[in-house]
């Protein structure tokens, strides 16, 4: 017997891909590359670069102390191919293989790529399903087909009966499938959220720090700083110290802003899940126990749960699901380039200020700080799909596409016209005013639709309604909104609009 090339990819860190199973020590080799066409083909984050090189060679360091036959490949190795192709073509040229074995990637670039490979290396190419996540994508695409709307709580509910979290015999534990009523308080000012657990950079990790600063030194953010848990012992620590020191605060306030603080009563640990170093039950389970145990209540455990199980796994399906012609949608014909104070941070709307400034220093921003800050702002200013999406990818640690493209495409932008979403995710100044400190230290006055410092948000946000009528009218989660335009007078109208214009051509122009 050759034996098997099994190659890992930076999101698949973990003992239980379906890649590693049945690896015999004595035959098989597995391969881990770190290759220009990944990190480059968006400029990613260096922290996010940092986060899966370490990552990679931690867990590649792990599979050796433990007698599995890795070959890895670092990008400045001087026979380092590039590729994931090129590198597999030369570990298949030094050694004799029986098959090469991968999982599902989560691109479906890599997938279109690894789909050839077999006749480009005229050997065996097995693609296995990756079965971190908990429903398959024929189960997904069977649940899909015949519906005249896809909605992720009917979804979700299903995942619940597979997987028995949260229910007793067939209905769901407290009597609802859904508490997101009761996650939405804002956060009052003498509440203090603990410390994030951060982990100090090893050896391996300083090197990877010193790589990413010399070889991406023009990519977004600063890597020197680097926290993040690199191993599957540290990302472990960092769900133990949620469920202890966060989780019983997280359904209260998960929707919640601050100025100054990015963690709040969050997880942080879709840096992990991503690339393989937690797995999706076994997070899930433990937040089911804190419930049995009585550190956490109901609605923080199944507004967790529901983040997983629901849209994490929503999403994914969804993805696949609706590739390529996903990648294609721009159902209001957004072209808008992004302002440059998408990647500088520099804007008087302090919100805008705050949540770009939090991403370009953690490579991190909490759900709603991308969807009702960043995102409504992309889409009430008419930015282009192809760029915000390339942006959400490049600028956060735990974006990869399958992920990622969903959730801006279809929940941020609404270019799919609906699959996803019901409604356009769009709001004025006051919801951001509402769920933050935001408004208070910006040079814009929320309470003002128009006029000198009317805060953007504002006039946007009506200017994009009257633009949209036509598509948005007869939406019947729209209908209040749009009573409410009409009861406003032609010169207020008028106002917004030509003041929305200004800011919009100042964009075009910069």
């Amino acid at each position: 017997m050759a034996g098997v090339l099994r190659l890992v990819l930076g999101d698949q860190l973990s003992r239980e891909m379906s890649s590693l199973r049945d690896c015999t020590k004595s035959q098989d080799k597995i391969l881990l590359a770190e290759v220009r066409e990944e990190a480059t083909y968006v400029k990613h984050h260096k922290k996010k670069i940092v986060l899966l090189f370490s990552a990679m060679r931690h867990f590649a360091k792990e599979l050796s102390d433990d007698g599995y036959d890795v070959i890895y490949r670092r990008y400045d190795d001087d026979n380092n191919q590039g590729s994931l192709l090129n590198e597999v073509k030369h570990a298949c040229s030094q050694h004799s293989f029986d098959k090469v074995v991968v999982t599902f990637p989560g691109e479906y670039r890599v997938l279109k790529s690894m789909q050839q490979w077999q006749h480009q290396l005229g050997i065996p190419v097995e693609i296995c399903d990756d079965d971190r996540f908990i429903a398959t994508l024929e189960q997904f695409s069977e649940w899909a087909e015949g519906r005249k709307q896809w909605r992720m709580e009917y979804f979700y509910r299903e995942m619940r009966k597979l997987t028995r979290l949260l229910m007793e015999g067939d209905k769901p534990i407290g009597g609802k499938w859904n508490y997101d009523q009761d996650n939405r308080k804002s956060l009052p000012a003498d509440v203090s959220p603990p410390k994030p657990y951060t982990v100090s950079p090893d050896d391996m990790t300083s090197q990877v720090i010193e790589l990413v600063e010399t070889e991406f030194a023009d990519h977004m953010g600063d890597a020197k700083d680097f926290n993040y848990a690199v191993t599957r012992d540290e990302a472990l620590k960092v769900l133990e110290q949620f469920i202890e020191q966060r989780f019983n605060e997280f359904g209260d306030y998960q929707d919640a802003m601050r100025e100054g603080n990015v963690w709040l009563f969050h997880s942080h640990l879709s840096f992990y899940l991503n690339c393989g170093l937690l797995l999706p039950m076994e997070v899930m389970q433990a937040a089911e126990q804190a419930y049995f145990d009585g550190d956490a209540p109901l609605n923080a455990v199944e507004g967790f749960i529901r983040q997983i199980l629901g849209w994490r796994e929503y999403v994914r399906g969804f993805y696949w699901h609706c590739m390529p012609g996903l990648q294609q949608e721009n159902y209001f014909n957004h072209q808008r380039k992004l302002p440059d104070f998408y990647w500088s941070g520099h804007t008087n709307m302090n919100c805008m200020r705050q949540c770009i400034g939090d991403t370009k220093r953690h490579a991190y921003a909490h759900h709603i700080q991308r969807l009702m800050v960043i995102g409504n702002f992309s889409l009430l200013a008419g930015l282009s799909v192809e760029a915000v999406n390339e942006w959400y990818l490049l600028v956060y640690a735990d974006a990869f596409e399958w992920v990622e493209m969903p959730n801006v495409s279809g929940m941020i932008l609404f270019a799919d016209g609906g699959n996803l979403a019901s409604k356009p995710y769009v709001a004025s100044g006051q919801y951001i005013n509402r769920m933050s400190d935001y408004c208070k230290n910006c040079g814009y006055a929320v309470s003002k639709k128009t006029g000198k410092n009317a805060c953007p948000f504002n006039y946007l946000y009506w200017d994009f309604l009257i633009k949209h009528r036509d598509k948005l009218s007869k939406n019947h989660r729209m209908g209040l909104i749009y009573k409410s335009l009409d009861r406003m007078s032609q010169d207020t109208v008028d106002a917004m609009q030509e003041q929305a214009e200004q800011l919009l051509s100042a964009i075009d122009n910069a």
